[in-house]
């Protein structure tokens, strides 16, 4: 059978003008009267961005203003992935397509504000307007690029020979003075909210070991890790990689976890396609070891301390005086008093 040919496409291409090349692409172009946006050649055919950057700069640029253009916006709204979508940000970024710095608002809430550009070199070249009539999101990112002021006027010279006296001199006009800039807010610095591909990556965190490994942890620790391929035919691990975690499940053993509580945490909800059972168990069990149980001492009451009792005040019945006993009486004075004549009576 023969290949089905597009009759509306063969009819077009015998109503374009002249003749048609030998080779390469014939382009078919019908002018678009909605929906439709404006792509430079400067973008189409960068010579520094991938294929992948370009599509999306150009799905950016089609995107009303105020859309949301980050990394799992576009991964919701696109078929790629979000680490695709990261690193063609990052190439627009370093081009300067695409800027992101971060905004506080006036209610304290930090707030990180996107900018897009379909022609970042036109930035750089002087420009006639002046900045105060740009919207304020635009002013402050080309608040840094200096601002051409218009060129005085020449005046005219003369025609050579002797000056008519009914002709008066030209008047000589100031020099053109360039308004001063006014001076613009300090914004924060910009700080990229994906770390580069080259940035240093810090330390995987060491896999949990028991305190006191035994003999009977270790068994249990193998049993449960080589029993989880039953429930979850996913989680089908090599002896070396039951060998490699087995300290880790009998840190959590050891800790009081009940095996059925880590066979849950461990295969609950796992990435769709699961490619490294081992790693992603090596994560969990790192990430959500449980806490030590505390001890029996660690649950007792702290100890109450000693109650000082307070000797209350009492009043002489002799003098009227306060002081302090246990019990109502006289003073230190007047029972000194009252034993002396006793003494002397005796």
């Amino acid at each position: 059978m023969d290949t089905p040919q597009n009759t509306a496409l063969l009819r077009a291409l015998t109503e374009l003008p002249g003749p048609l090349p030998t080779s390469g692409v014939i382009h078919v172009v019908i002018r678009h009267t909605d929906r439709f946006t404006v792509v430079g050649n400067d973008l189409a055919q960068h010579p520094g961005l991938s294929t992948t950057a370009v599509g999306f700069a150009v799905r950016i640029q089609s995107l009303p203003q105020g859309a949301e253009v980050g990394i799992k916006a576009l991964a919701a709204r696109f078929p790629e992935g979000e680490k695709l979508i990261a690193a063609a940000l990052r190439e627009l970024e370093a081009h300067g397509y695409l800027q992101r710095a971060r905004e506080r608002l006036p209610n304290g809430r930090i707030v990180t504000r996107t900018v897009f550009c379909n022609q970042p070199a036109a930035l750089l070249r002087p420009r006639t307007e002046p900045a105060q009539q740009l919207p304020p999101a635009v002013r402050e990112i080309l608040a840094p690029l200096p601002v051409q002021a218009p060129a005085p006027e020449r005046d005219l010279a003369p025609p050579p020979g002797p000056a008519p006296d009914s002709v008066p001199p030209p008047a000589t006009t100031p020099p053109y003075t360039a308004p001063m800039p006014e001076p613009q807010p300090t914004t924060p610095p910009f700080v990229p909210l994906v770390p580069p591909p080259t940035a240093p990556k810090p330390p995987p965190r060491p896999l949990p070991q028991p305190h006191e490994p035994t003999p009977q942890l270790h068994r249990a620790a193998t049993a449960l890790l080589a029993d989880l391929r039953r429930h979850t035919p996913q989680f089908t691990l090599s002896e070396d990689d039951i060998h490699r975690l087995a300290p880790a499940v009998a840190a959590w053993l050891e800790r009081g976890a009940h095996p059925d509580t880590i066979r849950r945490t461990l295969t609950t909800d796992p990435p769709q396609p699961l490619r490294h059972p081992a790693k992603f168990l090596r994560h969990r069990l790192t990430a959500l070891l449980p806490a030590r149980l505390p001890e029996a001492h660690e649950l007792a009451a702290p100890p109450t301390r000693p109650r000082v009792t307070v000797t209350p005040f009492q009043t002489c019945d002799g003098c009227e005086r306060a002081f302090r006993s246990p019990i109502p009486g006289s003073c230190r004075d007047c029972r000194t008093t009252h034993a002396q004549p006793a003494r002397t009576a005796a």
